[in-house]
């Protein structure tokens, strides 16, 4: 399993690579014997490398979105729709949502924005559908 992370502007980013146990059953976690580290850009220290903020974030979005979690009907059926719920989750939480430790959104934050975004105006950004020409209607006779 590889958790890729990216890093804000300027800083550097890496990826750890996880190697699941044979032991490994469907419904247990994996159990892990070891791990590779590797960087992918910049020039990351070392000892700041570490997965809690991937894993951080993979947690809250599977809490926030169910189609992340095992056994449940709120799953997407065709991958196009789940990619739009993810980016729809992304804009939300880092452009709408305040964070309890930063106490501004990641975006401000990152100095992206001025400030914190409704939901309409990040609605406002998705293309509106065209309306498509429907067919004449079939006429029911009842007999």
């Amino acid at each position: 399993m590889l958790a890729q992370f990216k890093i804000p502007l300027g800083l550097a980013s890496g990826s750890i690579a996880t190697t699941p146990s044979e032991a490994e059953h469907r419904y247990s976690p994996a159990t892990c014997i070891g791990c590779d580290m590797k960087t992918v850009s910049g020039v990351p220290d070392p000892a700041h490398v570490s997965t809690s903020y991937v894993e951080r974030q993979n947690l809250t979005m599977r809490m926030s979105m169910r189609r992340f979690t095992r056994l449940t009907n709120a799953f997407s059926k065709k991958i196009e729709n789940h990619g739009h719920a993810v980016a729809l989750y992304f804009m939300y939480n880092n452009f709408c949502r305040v964070h309890q430790t930063l106490r501004v959104t990641p975006a401000m934050e990152a100095k992206v924005t001025d400030h914190i975004w409704s939901v309409e105006e990040l609605l406002a950004l998705l293309p509106r559908p065209e309306a498509k020409k429907r067919g004449p209607y079939k006429m029911c006779t009842k007999g």
